[in-house]
């Protein structure tokens, strides 16, 4: 299969990785990427995306996804993570809702239950108007949270 993006270096772009493999400046994280971009130069040794994969012992989907952010973002977007700016999904429910949530389950279940279950947690929770709509797996969620 041919590759999508390739990566060509600069020389001074392969300068700044070789500094930083070299010195092992910065994080881990780091320096394994510029050794994975040091490898995959399509001006220099040019590995293939598997052995390139083998060598840092990390998947090979790591390795295009490294390639395709040099291509799309530049080195130094590549290099350094960039800490996302929003949750991938926002809460569904605040503080108070999953502590009152927490309190129906450990109360004693409605008549003709031997035990609460999610969906039942949910129902009695939309109609204490604790919450508009819930679903069950927002409530298992909600009290599988730990620590």
């Amino acid at each position: 299969m041919q590759k999508k993006y390739i990566v060509r270096l600069t020389d001074q772009e392969r300068q700044e990785l070789w500094d930083v493999v070299k010195k092992l400046k910065g994080s881990s994280l780091k320096v394994r990427r510029a050794q994975i971009l040091l490898k995959a130069d399509a001006d220099g040794p040019n590995w293939t995306d598997r052995r390139i994969a083998e060598a840092f012992s990390c998947r090979t989907k790591t390795v295009e996804n490294i390639r395709q952010h040099l291509v799309e973002r530049g080195l130094a977007e590549t290099l350094h993570s960039v800490p996302r700016i929003k949750p991938p999904t926002a809460k569904l429910l605040d503080g108070e809702q999953e502590a009152q949530i927490i309190a129906l389950r450990l109360g004693s279940p409605p008549s003709g239950y031997a035990n609460w279950t999610l969906r039942l947690v949910a129902r009695k929770a939309v109609e204490l108007e604790i919450v508009d709509s819930i679903s069950h797996e927002t409530v298992r969620r909600t009290l599988k949270k730990t620590g």
